[in-house]
């Protein structure tokens, strides 16, 4: 496991063998996101945007409508947001 000391400006040095896995370079830039109270995982932005061209692409399928999409998206958002309610609850919240 690597480990790195803060300087008293709030500066880490990243260990030489996480730059590697990362492939970090000078100017590469770090996420810091948060996954839990007190944990947070740090995430390479290598790469470009043009490097997302045609990941989403299926060979065969046809390309859904912007009202295809946002209704796929409502779907998924109703449901999630009944999937902590038990049977009982979630038919009181569609009345």
């Amino acid at each position: 496991m690597s480990t790195a000391t803060m300087t008293s400006k709030g500066q880490i040095t990243v260990p030489k063998d996480i730059r590697d896995e990362l492939k970090l370079v000078p100017g590469s830039k770090l996420m810091f996101v948060r996954v839990g109270p007190g944990d947070v995982r740090i995430v390479a932005r290598t790469g470009k945007l043009s490097d997302l061209k045609g990941i989403l692409h299926r060979p065969g399928q046809r390309a859904m409508s912007i009202e295809e999409m946002n209704d796929a998206i409502a779907d998924a958002a109703a449901e999630s947001g009944m999937a902590g309610l038990d049977a009982d609850q979630s038919d009181s919240q569609l009345k």
